[in-house]
């Protein structure tokens, strides 16, 4: 029986970043208002107008092949998640297939919010452990600065952009790999986290954005409520059906979207924080692309064996939790 596995990770952040002294002199706040409450300091920005999420995931993309020697021709399925697509349509992995020069792979975007990785991970095991293909890569890129007003001092100090990607493959050795995953959806969160204006529902026009409905809207007392409690049960299900505790469970790494969200997950689910993943602080939230930015990141530490809770929440209301044993 075949299982998958991760058999590399690479990242792309742009060069250009956007600390909280100078997001002070854009709008009403400051280093401390921001730290104390979302623990962050600085943020990366895609600024190049001409450039969208696509950019960052074939850096992302590219680096992964090179990393991994993996041949261009070899990969045959590219899924891209992202809320931040550069058009309603083509997708932006058909971009990114083409901006790697991918001759044999198919592609599409698929679209869960800040859980979006997770999701995508999921589906590239299924088509692994089916057989239908051997070489699948995830790709989560966010331009999450193209959908953030500037002007809104609640939201502008949390999101950032990033692309992040992995590959998948089979291993017939059934104790590592993507090992376990429990998703979830609630509709009752729509009001709460959403764009309003700019899809079928609500079309752009003048009096949108003169309205600032084309950007990112956030009640975030709901969503704070709403995240802590989804994810936490989320990884306490994953756990439970796998047998696991606080002690067997390496690390948590869960959706980087606020250190007090992060910091009352572990708090309940009694991890202790050196057992938590964080970078938040020098990325901010970049949805789809802060999980697998996070591993990256941090996986010079990891090792081989290492088991892991992914656990992710974002809007729709979205969430869930990946169980997966470390394999590089």
């Amino acid at each position: 029986m075949l299982h998958a596995r991760i058999s590399g990770i690479a990242s792309y952040v742009p060069e250009d970043i956007l600390d909280n002294e100078m997001l002070s002199q854009m709008v009403d706040t400051n280093d401390e208002w921001i730290t104390t409450r979302v623990g962050i300091k600085q943020r990366h920005i895609l600024r190049d107008p001409d450039k969208g999420s696509s950019y960052m995931g074939i850096q992302a993309v590219n680096k992964l092949l090179a990393e991994t020697g993996t041949k261009p021709e070899e990969v045959e399925v590219v899924i891209c998640a992202t809320s931040n697509p550069d058009y309603r349509f083509p997708s932006t992995g058909s971009i990114i297939v083409d901006g790697c020069k991918l001759p044999n792979a198919y592609s599409y975007d698929m679209e869960a919010a800040c859980a979006g990785f997770l999701v995508a991970l999921q589906e590239a095991r299924a088509y692994v452990c089916s057989g239908i293909y051997k070489k699948v890569v995830v790709v989560a890129a966010e331009k999450m600065s193209s959908m953030v007003n500037y002007q809104d001092r609640s939201t502008c100090p949390l999101f950032g952009d990033g692309a992040a990607a992995v590959l998948v493959e089979p291993t017939e050795d059934e104790n590592t790999g993507i090992m376990d995953a429990v998703f979830h959806v609630d509709g009752v969160g729509k009001d709460h986290l959403l764009m309003v204006a700019g899809g079928s529902a609500k079309p752009t026009t003048h009096a949108t954005v003169d309205a600032g409905e084309n950007f990112l809207f956030q009640e975030g007392r709901a969503v704070y409520k709403h995240a802590v409690t989804n994810m936490l049960t989320s990884s306490m299900d994953v756990m439970q059906r796998n047998g696991l505790s606080v002690d067997t469970v390496d690390y948590l790494v869960p959706h980087q979207a606020n250190m007090r969200i992060i910091e009352a997950v572990a708090d309940r689910a009694k991890f202790p924080m050196e057992k938590v993943l964080v970078n938040i602080e020098h990325t901010g939230n970049t949805s789809a692309a802060s999980i697998p930015l996070c591993l990256d990141e941090f996986k010079g530490k990891l090792k081989k064996g290492d088991k892991i809770i992914l656990t992710a929440f974002g809007a729709g209301f979205t969430w869930g939790a990946m169980y997966l044993i470390w394999d590089l």
